[in-house]
Order: C-alpha cells, then structure tokens, then sequence
C-alpha cells in the first residue's frame, strides 16, 4: 500500500450527495483495512485512520480521535484539521455522550444538541463513534465534524462504527 489512499481528488469542504460519499467510503474501506493490516500499536491507528479518513470524507473539517485518559475525561489524540479541545469532560458535548453512552452520536446539526462544545465554530454536524478495546472497555472516541448542515448520514455512520470495531478490537493491541 503506497502513502496515500487511491480516490479521486475532490475539493476540501466539498459536500457530495450522500450517495456518492457511501461509494467513495466503499471504495476507500478495502485499502484502508489493507493499510492497517497487522498492526498493534493503537496510537498508530489512530494516527493512520485519522489520515485515511480525512482523505476519504472532503465534507470532514476535522477528523481524529479523543483518548480515554481518566475515569470520565478525554484527551485530544491524533487528528487532521484545524485546533481541537485538548479536554472533553465525559458529561460535556456529543463526545461526551458518545463516551457515556458508547453509542455513535449523528448529529445533523449541532447547534440543536444540548451541551455541545465549540471547538471549530465552523463545524454544523458531527458523528462520533466509540472505540472500545477486546476487553468491552472504551478506549477512546473517533470524533468528525463537519461545516455542512447533516454532513454525515446513518450508512458513514455504521460503515465507520464498523471499521472502528474491527480495527481496535483486536486481541494483542497495544494501548
């Protein structure tokens, strides 16, 4: 697998119909499982996924994760875009409620959500999907957001809660 992922180019910022943006995931998935194939090392993931899938989703204006660093709190992990928080408290922003929850949180339009951080007061939507370790536990948070109104739809939603539990459920992964 070379550098980068093999997609067209489209534009940073680009909103592309909710169909097209599922093909261009589809098309994406293999090389990115192909990418990550055999590594052990979480941060390492992170780091490759929020690449990865930055390339993937244009309509993204910041992709990455938020680490589990204490009983209820989050760190800002590896990422692409512009400044995150560096802390999320578990009762704060839909990272939070992912993080208490453990359910992915689709949000189409983030001023509506109760509580929600401003990191980027750019962003509109947001999709937040658990990253729980082979032991049940949550590890960490993948967090993207978006500039667009409904940015991301039910099927990134499943496509990505998927790739999150094949890749960080793993035995033998190193946190």
């Amino acid at each position: 697998m070379g550098e980068s992922i093999l997609l067209p180019p489209v534009a940073r910022g680009t909103l592309m119909p909710e169909a097209e943006r599922l093909a261009r995931l589809d098309e994406a998935l293999p090389q990115i499982h192909a990418t990550v194939a055999g590594e052990t090392d979480a941060v390492a993931l992170q780091s490759t996924l929020a690449c990865l899938l930055w390339e993937t989703l244009p309509q993204t204006n910041w992709c990455g994760f938020y680490r589990r660093v204490g009983e209820r709190m989050l760190a800002v992990g590896p990422y692409q875009g512009s400044l995150g928080c560096l802390r999320i408290d578990f009762a704060r922003g839909v990272c939070g409620a992912c993080a208490r929850s453990g359910e992915v949180q689709l949000v189409p339009d983030v001023h509506a959500f109760p509580g929600h951080i401003a990191c980027d007061d750019r962003t509109r939507s947001e999709l937040v999907v658990p990253v729980i370790d082979a032991g049940g536990r949550l590890q960490a948070v993948l967090d993207l957001d978006s500039p667009h109104l409904a940015g991301f739809g039910a099927g990134e939603a499943q496509r990505l809660l998927a790739l999150v539990r094949e890749v960080f459920a793993a035995p033998g992964l190193v946190w």
